[in-house]
């Protein structure tokens, strides 16, 4: 699709079709609504949104398809700020924005809990990031006239070395974030079809590699404005119908601060509650049982081990029910395999029910500016501190990583000029704002919903939708009848950051159609970030690696070839990756940062800003940006350090992993300035010894 001399009607002719799209999935969505009042079945709506959704984004990929490097690399630089905003907007959601982040602030609150630095910290951050790009990093890349953040490297320092570490930053960060990503893929493919998780992973990629695969940036451009206009009437449309239905009101975000009120009140009464009472209590009792394994690791386990196998000999002499017994090979099969591993298992559960005995399941209450009392026992003082202090470096690093993302960065390449780089920039925090200013209205109405609606039901007339979620993944939600009253009471729910947003329209009671329209909008958010990773990590490795230090003679036409098929490559090792489910969506994206962080954003403000930065000062902010961050994730990783037998970690400053390029940010920047001091004093006095 060419644009016409004339910029003003090719915007026109966009703007068109874009109210033409707009209107059609309005009119879909209607006779979708009336197809369930009429009486159609749930199993065909959830398959209807997968796959219609993923067909759509595979037309726009088949209809932009291209072999031309400018096209594929950077969509021809010719995407107005308008829609490039959009693009922007949807590339920067991703799964862990729109699945995760309502989560977050319904589990951490706004300032969070001595081991969480709190879900306000994610707005701010990211948002405040785009201030960073807009001011000190898009212009200055986009008069470059780049394909990507390695091109800049070598541009401005040259040599090999920083090209080659920058390509090595860009795989490391985006294949991290490219991973959390497809793991919500196949969270919401999964949901919506009922197949396993791993199929659902790959029913979800195929979407994504025909998008990138055949058109590269400019087919992923506009399959993302399409996206983000899912997005956008996925998240408002039920955060306003839970605003009207609780409070008769569809603003929610001028609206939702009646329910803070309500959801204090109903906190004291939980804290009060003799059964809340009850349920902390028994995990106080079971925290200490597993202390006691604990200390004789080896004992506990073989005693464990013989109790499981006496369950499944005495099951079998009762001729009991089959079911019975595959649970109990289950049980057996689930003990850990060694003495290490039922160390870091049962570590890993007394953590868990100390946190879950504690008032309200361990959540912070409203009202609480920051976990710990600043002017209480000096244990609280502590806790307060060290989450405030969490809470700042999180906002530091997403602020900065933002600033330093690949992927992001990389769609600024893609508008005609400078100028309107930064109105591309502007309007991008417009379509994000749209969102973000009603995540934590949200997280408030779900709360209250859980709170007034579900806590208090019996065991025998739970939702479906609880069972239902608990299937795809166990980790996303758990109910148990701790006490054993055969009542729901807010201590035995535990729900994970990736479901609140996901199950809000089963937990307020919405009809199906909007069900699967937020399935479909998160499948949007993950598959418009998973799109670009998969591109930039693709070029890194064949434009900025293999055809810069292999072969060094392959054309343009080429490269872009081998682009395609080294992000097939990348997709499906993501896949494979997703699968071992390695953590919770919003832990992989805040790693992600924090490398993206202290891998460039040192090195690149230094190369913009000073200009006695040198290529070797580069290489050194790069590395002992990375080396540091690295470390402290690692060194800090329950399953690294059962592995490698290391002792308890030891947090610098109390500081969180997820906030790990605080440290590689500052290790960086003075690498940065040292090695560029020392290697101009030593080219200096190479120049004056051979004169």
């Amino acid at each position: 699709m060419a644009p016409p001399g004339d910029y003003a009607a090719y915007k026109r002719r966009l703007a068109r079709i874009l109210a033409r799209y707009v209107m059609g999935l309005c009119i879909v969505l209607g006779c979708l609504a009336w197809a369930e009042q009429l009486g159609l079945s749930r199993q065909w709506l959830g398959p209807f949104f997968l796959f219609a959704t993923v067909m759509m984004y595979a037309a726009i990929g088949i209809h932009s398809r291209t072999s031309d490097a400018e096209e594929y690399y950077v969509a021809g630089r010719r995407i107005p700020p308008l829609f490039n905003g959009m693009a922007t907007a949807a590339d920067w959601m991703s799964a862990a924005s729109f699945i995760s982040l309502a989560g977050g602030l319904y589990l951490q609150g706004f300032s969070g809990t001595p081991t969480q630095p709190g879900g306000l910290a994610y707005v701010l951050g990211w948002t405040g990031g785009f201030c960073l790009v807009a001011l000190l990093v898009a212009p200055y890349l986009r008069a470059m006239g780049l394909y990507t953040v390695p091109d800049y490297f070598e541009a401005r320092f040259g040599g090999h070395w920083p090209r080659l570490i920058a390509a090595f930053a860009a795989i490391l960060c985006s294949f991290t974030y490219v991973v959390a990503q497809i793991y919500g893929i196949g969270l919401i493919a999964s949901r919506l079809t009922g197949v396993q998780f791993e199929i659902g992973i790959l029913l979800g990629l195929g979407g994504v590699l025909l998008c990138s695969f055949l058109g590269g940036m400019r087919a992923i451009t506009w399959t993302q404005v399409a996206q983000y206009v899912v997005m956008l009437l996925a998240f408002l449309i039920p955060v306003s119908w839970l605003a009207y239905k609780q409070l008769g009101n569809p603003l929610a975000p001028l609206v939702y601060g009646e329910q803070l009120r309500k959801i204090e009140q109903l906190e004291k009464a939980f804290i009060d509650s003799p059964e809340e009472k009850q349920v902390q209590a028994e995990f106080r009792r079971r925290a200490a049982v597993y202390q006691s394994w604990l200390s004789e690791a080896e004992a506990a386990l073989q005693r464990e081990r013989a109790a499981a196998q006496e369950r499944i000999r005495m099951l079998k002499q009762q001729d009991a029910d089959s079911a019975r017994v595959v649970a109990a090979y289950k049980e057996l099969a689930a003990l850990p395999k060694d003495a290490d591993g039922a160390r870091e298992l049962w570590t890993r559960l007394m953590n868990e029910s100390l946190e879950r005995a504690r008032p309200l399941g361990g959540l912070p209450p409203h009202g609480q500016p920051f976990a710990g009392r600043q002017d209480g026992t000096p244990e609280e003082q502590q806790a307060f501190s060290r989450s405030r202090l969490n809470f700042l470096a999180l906002v530091f690093v997403l602020m900065l990583g933002t600033a330093g993302l690949p992927h992001l960065l990389t769609r600024f390449y893609t508008t005609p000029s400078v100028s309107e780089t930064r109105y591309s920039v502007g309007w991008a925090l417009f379509f994000i704002g749209l969102l973000y200013l009603s995540v934590p209205a949200l997280a408030v109405l779900v709360k209250y919903e859980v709170m007034s609606q579900l806590v208090g039901s019996s065991f025998d007339n739970l939702p479906a939708w609880i069972v239902q979620w608990a299937k795809v993944d166990p980790s996303l939600i758990s109910v148990t009848d701790v006490n054993g009253d055969g009542r729901l009471q807010f201590g035995e729910i535990r729900l994970g950051a990736d479901i609140i947003m996901l199950a809000t329209p089963e937990i307020g009671g919405l009809p199906y159609v909007v069900s699967g329209l937020v399935a479909a909008g998160g499948l949007a958010a993950a598959l418009s970030t998973a799109d670009g990773l998969l591109l930039t990590i693709s070029n890194a490795l064949v434009r900025d690696i293999y055809g810069r230090e292999i072969a060094q003679h392959t054309t343009d036409e080429q490269r872009v070839i081998l682009s395609k098929f080294a992000l097939l490559a990348v997709a499906l090792v993501a896949a494979l990756v997703a699968t071992l489910k390695p953590a919770e969506i919003l832990s992989l994206v805040s790693a992600s940062f924090s490398l993206a962080a202290a891998g460039f954003v040192p090195a690149m403000v230094l190369g913009i800003f000073w200009r006695g930065a040198t290529g070797t000062g580069a290489v050194c902010a790069m590395l002992c940006g990375l080396a540091v961050t690295v470390y402290y994730m690692l060194a800090n990783a329950p399953s690294v350090r059962a592995l490698l037998r290391m002792p308890e970690p030891s947090l610098w400053f109390g500081i969180l992993p997820a906030s790990a390029g605080v440290f590689g940010v500052a290790a960086g920047l003075v690498a940065g300035i040292v090695g560029s001091l020392v290697s101009s004093r030593v080219a200096a006095h190479r120049a004056r010894a051979m004169r």
